[in-house]
């Protein structure tokens, strides 16, 4: 079986890395605009070959579509077009919703299959891969009823082997959910990353005093500009409300803070503690 990887980044090459592990005989060929990138996929073994888009939509059983979700929005009509019979196209993007509507539109949607791995770190790039990112990782496949049941079938189980665990959404859902528990979490840590730069000059000092909780908490302030305008881009509604949530208690904190309301301020810390129990609980499942 031969399988593409156009876009040969971090959650791309770590799914390719995933799947040698179970199918060594699998050949992987990228596709990337960046020679750099093709040079460190070719090195690290993640993919066998590079290749031009349609001579890899030629050969390739599964097309694995890892760019940035405006990218997306472009390549997969194009590739739908061009796709041979028999053969299947999935995206790793982080939004759904528009994605969805425009696969919708072509008459090859069944050979579509879009799928969203809830794993990532702040590093991007085909050097920051690794075999072990998507193990124990939740992944959601929407719209399932749309794609072919072979074309299914054949993502469902490579995702099942690089140890992921699936659910099912529609991608309005999808969208609405991960604008609260991803893209705000993002946007909380640009902001922090911002407002901590913007007030101290002294880029000694910050490294001097960053507790391990602030490291921990503006990590994700890291994570690659490049991926994340387009995903609040195509989120942007959601993403509003959600900001516009946070924003709204982030003002009662402060009122709270100015007018010295402690029991205001600990009502909020304790309601908030009960998140703990709620990811516990998660976990075990």
């Amino acid at each position: 079986m031969v399988i593409s990887i156009i876009g040969v980044g971090l959650l791309g090459g770590s799914f390719a890395l995933g799947i040698r592990e179970k199918y060594p005989n699998v050949k992987f060929v990228g596709v990337d605009n960046s020679h750099v990138n093709q040079k460190i996929a070719l090195a690290k073994g993640i993919v066998d070959e590079i290749m031009s888009l349609d001579d890899a939509l030629a050969v390739s059983e599964l097309n694995v579509i890892a760019t940035p979700v405006d990218a997306i929005n472009t390549l997969l009509p194009y590739m739908l077009d061009r796709l041979p019979e028999g053969k299947t196209i999935m995206d790793l993007g982080s939004t759904k919703e528009m994605i969805c509507a425009l696969a919708d539109k072509h008459s090859k949607r069944n050979q579509f299959v879009a799928v969203h791995p809830m794993a990532g770190t702040e590093n991007s790039g085909p050097g920051a891969a690794f075999k072990e990112l998507l193990i124990d990782k939740n992944v959601i496949i929407c719209d399932k009823e749309k794609s072919d049941p072979e074309s299914l079938g054949l993502v469902e189980t490579f995702l099942r082997d690089v140890g992921m665990k699936i659910h099912y959404m529609k991608p309005i859902e999808h969208d609405l959910h991960l604008a609260y528990v991803s893209h705000l979490s993002h946007i909380s840590s640009f902001a922090l990353g911002l407002t901590v730069l913007d007030k101290e000059q002294d880029e000694r000092a910050i490294f001097d005093m960053a507790s391990t909780g602030f490291s921990s908490t503006v990590r994700l302030a890291k994570s690659s500009p490049q991926m994340w305008a387009p995903i609040f881009d195509q989120n942007k509604t959601n993403v509003s409300k959600a900001l516009g949530d946070y924003i709204e208690l982030l003002k009662k904190f402060k009122d709270a803070i100015d007018s010295k309301d402690l029991d205001t301020s600990l009502s909020f810390m304790s309601r908030a503690n009960d998140i703990g129990r709620i990811l516990a609980g998660i976990e075990k499942k």
